[in-house]
This record gives structure tokens, sequence and C-alpha cells, in this order.
């Protein structure tokens, strides 16, 4: 029995034991890996976004087996088709090297290979594409307009439309004091981690076993997948997901680029290796946003939100990716537009287009950024219509405490919080009044305005497999597996099926460890990303990690703890029950067995432990009681400043409060809460991949794809409040996407609310200083309200 606090257990401020290696230079990526006979491949790619491929023609003199076709590829590997449940949904397979049609700018057509990627370059240059131009789709409209067709076969380019509606919209309706209806777009963005993707593939003849090392977030899931497109075993795949420099959700899709060089590894005699360049990480790696809402909103005079009509459109690019479908941002904001409010009346539309451009994907928040700026918007707007304070408008229409768990009008089950608690803080942390007061004292002659802003969100973390399902996956994930093991020094290796890249896992796993066994978490080696070595495991994505794999891991520990306990009891002549583990040892009445004695005296001399089967290691699958997920929730306050003359924004102050359930290292939250936030600034002010009417992408580098720095990251205040999930291992909820969700909601709050006197309303991110200035120019407060698009 445990009676004094674990020192280096669960809420420990543990530095990141992964620090250490990379921060001196001692990580290992897939561009540093060095294997003999290694050669390098570059990829051909479709440089038209839609077109008839008439042929593909390898340059004269090439090497015998230097460049691979699609029709070289097609005996080896089968293409990828994303499926769905969902009624109405069209499929269409994602070919691994083009044929037929090219789709998009960037779309693989052939490989070269060389022994240098300079010379796989080179190679690949000279390869003759012959490809027939076609119209291009090249945004929502063109495609629901459906003048050209992205696949040929659809009698449209809609992947699937969804819709649902709860309570009585029309009486609402009636009964509202004021009713708005406003169109929000959150342009398409790149996700950029700083490591690209890179794959390394070779067969081993020896153990009969295809390797594969690839940059994944979902190693296992890679393995299956590999194995299912070529048709060959899973036993004989082996996946290695080594370092890797963040992913955000780009690397937790399967690619034509993976499944490719798996393929042809099994022809070859030796490794091949693929790393992205920046150009093709811009235009080949899944992309994200791309949201179009038109929301309705009812209030009665009090503020009472009375109900919501929401028409989504998301463009989904020119294929479903594996498994996550090109309906994943729709139904995901169709399903958080309610957000953390008690909303009964309510109803939806989505519709998932297909068009010419790159596919979209998972990328950090997922769809709930969108449907954060839609809502949070609005409800500004309806604030300001009935003059009501936007904060306050906020805390009277939010689900309380008491009502936890809390059943929301899309049949999420909210778990626990206090919503209204995190806003009245959040305008103390930002000083509220303060900065009102210096607004209403603001010389009218200035050519500068201040404004306040605020984002209020639910974050649906963990998500269970009844919730992918009841989103059209065919392949629903909610479970975690992991493997704890005492060796003959009394040391732990925990073994995971999630995979580490920037979140910290390796401490804050080990930290669960050491609550059970009050070991210093140095004292047990993390193993993931390698599907040899771990149990099975969907992966890390979806702030699951913790909860999922933190589950597993305390699970495994505790099977582990009580025989270590009854190995305790035998070499101490006292009752299991009445031992416990402290300072890595097995304390009882009559005396102590530190932990590298007792696994030494039951592995070396089993004899010694009777009673007691072999083995020092225990293995354990977690699965949350509730499947809709852990809901962790924040509240975001800005003030921003504005200038009339530019259109120039600057973030003046910022603060968040939030509550992820129980925290296992706060160093680590509080550096995922500011990691999202700089990224959420990013989507809010400066990043958009913009398309021509060709369907050619015009932001493919640094130049003109903006990144937020360290000018545009103000200092973050934040808050935390700690209430647990009553569903969940020591009541732990997500943490690793919340940052990233509110920014663009409570900056475009603020900038709107500095620049009401000239009817300006925001409603497209980013908010680039040329939105704000023509918005400006085109609007007074004798004129319709200028939209900033």
């Amino acid at each position: 029995m445990q009676t004094a606090p674990r020192r280096h257990g669960v809420g420990a401020r543990t530095p990141r034991r992964e620090d250490e290696r990379h921060l001196s230079g001692r990580g290992s990526f897939i561009a540093d890996l060095a294997m003999p006979g290694l050669r390098e491949v570059a990829f051909v790619r479709s440089q038209v976004a839609h077109g008839r491929l008439s042929s593909v023609t390898s340059p004269e003199g090439a090497p015998s087996g230097s460049v691979w076709t699609a029709e070289d590829l097609a005996p080896l590997a089968d293409p990828l088709t994303a499926t769905s449940t969902l009624d109405g949904f069209r499929a269409a397979p994602m070919p691994n090297l083009a044929f037929g049609k090219v789709r998009y700018v960037g779309e693989p057509v052939a490989l070269a290979i060389a022994g240098t990627r300079a010379e796989a370059e080179d190679l690949a240059a000279a390869v003759i594409v012959d490809v027939e131009p076609l119209p291009a789709v090249a945004d929502h409209h063109a495609a629901l307009a459906a003048g050209s067709l992205v696949h040929d076969d659809w009698p449209d380019n809609i992947f699937a439309t969804t819709s649902g509606e709860a309570g009585d919209i029309d009486s609402a309706a009636r009964d509202a004091a004021v009713s708005i209806t406003r169109e929000y777009t959150m342009r398409r963005q790149a996700v950029v981690p700083l490591e690209t993707r890179g794959v390394i593939a070779y067969f081993d003849r020896a153990a009969d076993q295809l390797v594969v090392w690839s940059s994944t977030q979902t190693p296992h899931m890679i393995r299956d997948m590999i194995a299912l497109q070529l048709g060959i075993e899973a036993r004989r795949v082996r996946v290695i997901a080594p370092d890797m420099g963040g992913g955000f959700g780009a690397k937790c899709s399967v690619y034509p680029e993976e499944i490719t060089l798996a393929a042809i590894a099994l022809r070859l005699d030796h490794p091949v290796r693929w790393v992205e360049d920046r150009w093709e990480s811009m235009v080949s790696s899944t992309q994200s946003r791309d949201h179009h809402y038109r929301i309705t909103a009812h209030a009665a005079a009090d503020g009472t939100l009375l109900g919501v009509e929401a028409d989504i459109v998301v463009d989904g690019g020119a294929y479903s990716v594996h498994p996550w479908t090109a309906t994943m941002d729709a139904t995901m904001a169709a399903a958080m537009i309610p957000g953390p409010y008690r909303l009964r009346n309510y109803r939806f539309r989505t519709r998932s287009v297909a068009s010419n451009k790159t596919p979209s994907g998972p990328y950090r928040g997922v769809a709930r950024p969108g449907a954060c700026f839609a809502i949070e918007r609005t409800l500004d707007d309806l604030a300001h219509e009935l003059d009501i304070e936007p904060w306050q408008m906020r805390v009277t229409n939010m689900v309380r405490p008491s009502d936890m768990p809390y059943t929301s009008v899309t049949n999420k089950v909210y778990d626990s919080g206090d919503y209204e608690e995190a806003v009245r803080q959040a305008t103390v942390l930002i000083g509220h009044d303060e900065w009102r007061a210096k607004q209403r004292a603001m010389d009218p002659a200035s050519r500068r305005r201040i404004g306040i802003g605020y984002g209020s969100f639910t974050e649906q973390t963990a998500h269970g497999c009844i919730e992918w399902a009841s989103r059209g996956l065919a392949i629903t994930i909610g479970t975690e597996g992991a493997r704890l093991a005492m060796d003959a020094t009394g040391s732990l290796t925990l073994s995971v099926g999630i995979k580490s890249h920037g979140q910290g896992s390796e401490t804050t796993l080990a930290q669960v460890v050491s609550e059970v066994f009050d070991v210093h978490p140095a004292r047990v080696t993390v193993l993931h990303g390698d599907t040899a070595l771990t149990p099975r495991g969907d992966g890390t994505f979806a702030s699951r990690s913790m909860v999922m794999s933190g589950g597993a891991t305390l699970g495994a520990a505790r099977a582990l703890a009580e025989k270590v306990l009854r190995i305790g009891s035998v070499l101490l002549d006292e009752p299991a029950e009445q031992l416990e583990l402290r300072d890595g040892a097995v304390h009882g009445s009559r005396g102590s067995v530190g932990l590298a004695e007792l696994a030494k005296e039951f592995l070396f001399t089993p004899d010694h432990v009777p009673g007691v089967e072999a083995g020092l290691e225990a293995t354990y699958y977690y699965r949350p009681e509730v499947q809709t997920g852990a809901f962790t929730y924040a509240t975001h306050a800005v003030v921003a400043e504005v200038d009339l003359d530019t259109g120039d924004v600057r973030l003046l102050d910022y603060a968040i409060v939030e509550d992820c359930g129980t925290v296992v290292n706060p160093l680590i939250v509080e550096g995922q809460i500011i990691g999202g936030i700089a990224q959420g600034i990013g989507t809010a002010l400066l990043e958009e991949l913009v398309y021509d009417a060709d369907g050619q992408p015009k932001s493919t580098s640094f130049l003109d794809y903006l990144l937020p720095g360290a000018t545009e990251v103000p200092e973050i205040k934040i808050g935390h409040l700690e209430t647990p999930s009553p569903y969940t291992a020591f009541g732990m909820k997500g943490a690793g996407e919340g940052g990233a969700i509110a920014p663009p909601a409570a900056i475009g709050n603020a900038i709107t609310d500095a620049l009401r006197e000239f009817n300006v309303r925001i409603g497209e991110t980013p908010i680039t200083p040329a939105r704000v200035w023509n918005a400006l120019q085109h609007a007074s407060a004798a004129q319709p309200a200028g939209v900033a698009r």
C-alpha cells in the first residue's frame, strides 16, 4: 500500500530525457542512417494538376532497374483504397505510381535509383512524362459546380454528404430575439514538420524479412498495410520508426512512397532510401484545413444560444488517404461546432469534395480549429448584436460542472470540467478590464486600434473504437498495448506501440512506471517505434498517447508490481498485502529487499521462490471505459493591435487557461501548449497554400509560405485547471492539440473587436495585412460590414 507521494511519478516536473541526445546532436533520423550498399531514390512527380497520362518513358541508357513506373510496380503492389462505412461514400484507388491520369501537382509518377540523391534527381529529370492537360478542379466552388470531374466514374466531385438534426431548430429560430448568418473560410495549409518524410527499405534474406525504416507516427499500421498491399504475411515485415523531427499528423497516413519502396526492395539486393525535400513536402505530403462554413445562429435577448445551423464544405483534395478518408475533417467539424455550450437545437450538413489538389490528412487539431473559428466568431457577433460582453456570453451558455458527465447534442460525452471557470480565469490572466479601459481611452485620431478576443473549445482526445466507427472509418482504433519487463539488475524496460516524435513520451511513460514502482524514471527504458520489439498499437495521433499508452503502461506496471510483491512476500516471509513498493525496494514490517536483489534471486534461482510462476514481465492492453474520448477544454484570450494604414496585426497579450485532467508532467504539457499556440498563430495570421485556377501550387517554399517565428509569438500566460476524467487511468486527458485549436478564433475576435467602429468582420484565415487593409477600404459604419477576405 502506497503511503507517500511519488517524487518522480505523476505530476512531477521531470525534464524530458529525450532532450539530452537531441540537444547534443546524437539523435538518429532516417537521413542519418548508413547502410552497406545504400542507394538513393528520387521520385518523378506530376507538374500538371489534372491530365491524361499517355506515357512514361525511361531515358536512353538508364541502367536496368534504375527507373520504375506504374507498369513495373503493378505486379508487386496494389493501389491504396481508403474506404468508409458512411452512406454514399465514394472511394477511389490512390495509385502508388500514377497511371491513366494525374490528379494533383506532386503526384508520384515514377522513381529513379542511383548512388547519390543528386544522381537520382538527374536521372528522374530525364524521364519523359507525356500528359494531356485537362481542366483542373481548383477549389471547392469548382468542385461543387462539377464542370470537370476529378474521378471520371463519379457523377460529381463529392466524396460524401452527411447531415443531422437534433431538437427543433425551426422553433428556435421563431423564438430568437436575434438571428445572424455568417460565412467563414479557413484556407489550406501545409503541415511542415521540421523533419520531412523519409523511407528506407531492404530485404533481409537471412531473416526472410522485409525491413522498412519510416518516419511514421503509426509503425504497426504501416506494417499491416505494406503486408496487405504487397500480398505477403505481416510476420515477414518489420517497420522501424527511428527518431523523428515532428509529425503533427502528416506522418500518420499510409503513403504511396512507403508502399513503393517496400515493393521494389523485394526485388533488389541493396537498401534504397528516399528522403523528401521541402518542395516535395509542400506538394506531396498531406495538406490540411480548406474549410468553408455557413453558420446561422439564433439567440434569446438574454444571450441564451437557442439553435445553430451549419453548412460545411471541406476540400479533401484528389484522394482519400488511408485510413482517415477525405470525410474526416467534415464529420469532426460537424460534431465539434456545438463546442462547450448547452446547445440542444442543431442542424448540420457536410460535403467533402474532391479537387485537383494534394490529398488532405490529419493536422494538429483536426477540424477543430475551423469549427472553433466558425462558432466562436459567430458567438462574438451575437454578443455584439445583443450588447453583451463576449466572455459573459460564453459563461451564460456553457455546460456547468453540475451537468457533468454531459452528453452533447452530437452525442459526445463531456466527462468533467469547469468550462465557466476557465473563461473567468482567462479574463483575469489577460487583464480584461484594464485593456477595455485602454481601448476606450484611445485617441480617435490614432491610426491604431486594439481589441480583445476569446476562443473557447472542447478538444476530443483519445477517441475509442465506437467514435471512429461513428465517423465512417472502416478501420476502428481504440486500444493500446504495453509490455513491462524487469531484468536481473532490477531495472525496467517498457515497450509500447505508440511512437513518440516530440511529445516527451519516453519521459512521461517512465513517470507512470515510477508512480507504481517508485524508481527514478532514468531506470526505465522506453522502447517504441519498432514492430519487432513492441506490442501492437495504433500509433500516435488524436492526442491519445498518454491516455491510451499511459493506461496500458499503468495496467502492465500494476500487474508486474503485483508479481514483485508476491516474490517479496516469499523472500521477506510476510503477506503480500502488507508490503509496499517504495524507494526502489519492497518494504515490509520485518525489513526490505531491493528490486535488484529481488530480481536476481528470482531470475537466477527461481527455486528459492516457490509458488510464483516464472517470468518477470507483464503485458496489458487498455481501452477506456467511455469511447467517445476524454474531453480537454480551454479558453484562449488575446489582445491584438491593428495598424489602420497597413492592416498589420500585432499580438500584445496572450493567455490560456486549460484543463487536460490529471497532469502527468507540467513541463511537457506547457511545452505542448506553447508549441500548439505558435502553430495556431500561423493558422490565424500567416500560413496559406495558394493555388491558381489551373491547380498549380504557388507557395511551395518558405519564401512564399510564411511560418511564425519569435517576433510573431508573444509571451504566453498559462493557467491550469485540473478536473480528472472519471473514465481514464489517473483521470488523464490528451493535451497534444489544444494549443493549436483556438488561436484563429481568439485572434479573429480580437481583430474584429478592434475594428467594430469600422464595421469590419473577420471571416477568413490567414488574417493577412492585405485582407485587413482591403476590408477597411471597403467598409464604413454606413455600409454593410466589410469582411476580411
